[in-house]
């Protein structure tokens, strides 16, 4: 069994970024995928992959689909937890702005020792949600994740709280923060205009907007009842 002081960096990104891939998407994780997320070449991916198999961390038929070994998504977790309590961290004890704070985390991630992070979290009050929405999983590997929907699947008429905007694209979290989109706040969609991929929205404070593709495919909501304010 591979134990967490044996894994390299390039090992816990590969995990962190499959285990990130499936977290909020039914799609099946490829080369392709590992290759833009991580900017590098399909031989390298192709190779780093059949390594982490042998170790028994990824599964991976031949041409076909990437996931996790019970092994591999406990080593992946503990990365994940890393990076978001360091998210969270970063923002709101160091003024970081939630744009700034993915590159950030993600140097820091493999430098921490666990003993750090139990402490970030104890001082952080055990935050449930990183900067983004995103869950953070306790120490013993629980993930609570949400009853989200993705904004750009939302009919009109719809209406929820965002519960999570994904951090994928800086620049698409700059122009929702500039519009007033932020976690917990409600939005109704008033219209879906297939032929722009625009859409027509309503926030809580009354502002209409008019979302991109972008945007929309960067937001989720979940009903009011079951905001994550409420719980």
């Amino acid at each position: 069994m591979v134990r967490p002081d044996e894994l390299t960096p390039v090992a816990e990104d590969y995990l962190k970024v499959v285990w990130g891939a499936l977290e909020w998407s039914d799609e099946p994780v490829t080369t392709k995928l590992l290759a833009e997320r991580l900017g590098v070449g399909a031989p390298t991916v192709s190779e780093t992959v059949r390594r982490l198999s042998d170790q028994g961390l990824l599964e991976h038929a031949r041409y076909g689909a990437i996931g996790l070994t019970e092994l591999g998504r406990r080593h992946a977790v503990r990365m994940v937890r890393r990076h978001r309590l360091l998210e969270t961290f970063l923002v709101s004890q160091l003024g970081y702005s939630w744009d700034e704070v993915h590159d950030e985390a993600e140097v820091l991630e493999h430098a921490v020792s666990e003993r750090l992070v139990d402490r970030l979290d104890v001082a952080l009050g055990h935050p449930a949600r990183d900067p983004h929405g995103d869950p953070i999983p306790t120490p013993d590997g629980r993930v609570e994740r949400l009853d989200a929907v993705l904004l750009a699947h939302v009919p009109a008429g719809g209406a929820g709280v965002v519960a999570r905007i994904s951090d994928a694209d800086p620049q698409v979290l700059r122009r929702l923060a500039a519009l007033g989109v932020d976690l917990d706040g409600e939005l109704e969609v008033l219209e879906q205009v297939e032929a722009s991929g625009t859409t027509r929205v309503r926030l809580g404070r009354g502002e209409t907007l008019v979302l991109g593709l972008a945007e929309t495919s960067s937001v989720w909501l979940v009903p009011r009842a079951a905001a994550p304010g409420d719980r």
